[in-house]
Order: C-alpha cells, then structure tokens, then sequence
C-alpha cells in the first residue's frame, strides 16, 4: 500500500553535492573508522538525521524510522571495512543500506510505504515532461507517480525530490551513472505518456 503526501515547501539548494576536496577529507574518516570504531561518531552525527529524513519519508511511522536509522548505522560500522571509496559521498552507501532495511522492515511489519511530495518538485517534474503547471494536472501528477512501479519511484525520489546526481543515484541503486540517465529519461517518458492518454 502506498500513500502519497503533497507538502508546499520552497525550493532549496540541495546539500548533498561535494567538492573533491570535502570527499576526500570525509573519506579520511572512513579510513579512520576502519581502524578505530569511535571514529565513526563524526559520520554518525554528520549523517544520522540525513538518513532518517529519508527512511521516515518513506513510512510515516516516527518510532519505527529511529528503529530502521539505527539499524542502517549499525550495519555500516559493522561492515565499515567492506567500504571502498568510488568518488562519491559517503552517504551513498548509507542510502543503499537504509534501501535494504527498509525493504526489509515493510516485509516485516506489513507498513505503508509513503512518498512525501513537495509541489515544488511536482511542478518541476511538471516541466520535465512539458505540462502546464495547475492543480488538476499536478494532482494527476501526484496519483501517476504513486502508481509508479517501486524501481522508477525511487529513481524519481532520488532525482528530482532530493537532488542527487546520476554518479550518486547510480551507486545507491547499483547501476552505473548512465543507465541510471537512460532509466530516469525513460520514467519521464512514461510518465508523459499517461499524460497524453488522459
């Protein structure tokens, strides 16, 4: 079961885009981690309301994200010496941790999975696919997302209501940066279809 919220919020510049230099210096402290554990605390506290934003976001149960936050920092620190850096926030592999709890937790306790929407991300994806932007059209916007398959839903999360690059979006859902172009163009397409059929 999905739910969908529409939230109006203005439009921020995202913080998720890193210099090569702030990449480097956040990948000392990995390294740093790997060798002593409470070295980890500076990516923890740099990263942990990050993650739990985007586990919430997605289950609108406050008590079980903290659960499924501290399970993805858990793993991480445990499996810290697997990390191998590839040029992109550390992050990313923090969000491919918390895609698999997730998955895991909705098995388990039967959730709702929850996409929360800002209408400015609509209206964007709006232009995407050349709609004028009114409230008919965003609200079919909204149910047509919804309906989205949860592979092309999380490409459009990812894309367009965080703000993260193809390289990152890549690595958080395993492909390389352009399938991951190819597939967000192709969803765009889909989307504008259903438009048109309308």
């Amino acid at each position: 079961m999905l739910t969908i919220n529409s939230f109006d919020f203005m439009q921020t510049q995202s913080r998720y885009h890193k210099t090569k230099d702030q990449l480097l210096e956040e990948n000392s402290f990995v390294e740093a981690s790997k060798n002593d554990p409470a070295k980890f605390e500076h990516l923890y506290n740099k990263y942990h309301e990050q993650i739990f934003r985007y586990v919430y976001q997605r289950m609108d149960d406050k008590d079980l994200a903290f659960d499924v936050t501290s399970q993805v920092f858990m793993k991480a620190l445990s499996n810290i010496h697997k990390y191998q850096f590839r040029g992109v926030p550390f992050a990313s592999w923090l969000y491919r941790i918390a895609k698999s709890e997730l998955y895991q937790s909705f098995k388990e306790s039967n959730a709702k999975r929850t996409v929360n929407i800002e209408t400015t991300h609509v209206y964007e994806i709006m232009s995407e696919i050349d709609e004028d932007d009114n409230e008919a059209l965003k609200a079919q916007l909204i149910k047509e997302i919804a309906a989205l398959p949860e592979k092309d839903l999380q490409l459009i999360e990812l894309r367009y209501f965080e703000k993260r690059s193809y390289r990152e979006i890549g690595q958080i859902i395993g492909l390389t940066e352009n399938n991951a172009k190819v597939r967000a163009y192709r969803v765009l397409r889909k989307l504008q279809k259903r438009f048109q059929k309308e």
